[in-house]
């Protein structure tokens, strides 16, 4: 299960709607062995795509070290999708690389309703898990 915050669940969401019709991604950063997604870390969709996200590679490089220099590991690993639901596509599987991660998905794709879903994908395994947003972590 996610646990996180109200606070970075709007942060992603605003992310996501900002960056349509291309996809936005990013992490949320959190104390390595914590499972608490704390720090949000908005990124550029290299690909600048509506069907595609890609981490600029130097920007990523730059993140993963100072994520390394705070004792931080990318606890929420997220992107939207603009015209389809909010599920990994096989695309989004092959690249998943941090199996400890949450993959978070919003689909942009309404523009009433912003669907918020978290996976871990494991080996080219997708599970879809229960996500719990609470007020502050206690």
């Amino acid at each position: 299960m996610l646990t996180i915050s109200r606070e970075l669940v709007d942060k992603i969401v605003a992310h996501a709607r900002a960056d349509h019709p291309d996809e936005a991604c990013g992490i949320v950063a959190g104390p390595a062995g914590s499972d608490r997604p704390e720090r949000f870390v908005p990124m550029e969709n290299a690909e600048r795509s509506p069907t595609f996200y890609r981490f600029d590679s130097m920007e990523q490089f730059r993140v993963w070290r100072e994520m390394d220099d705070r004792d931080e590991v990318p606890v929420v690993i997220y992107h939207s999708h603009t015209a389809t639901e909010a599920y990994p596509s096989r695309t989004d599987i092959s690249y998943a690389s941090e199996p400890d991660a949450h993959y978070v998905l919003v689909s942009t794709a309404s523009e009433d309703e912003a669907p918020f879903r978290s996976y871990r994908i494991v080996d080219g395994v997708v599970t879809e898990e229960e996500v719990k947003i609470v007020e502050a972590y206690g």
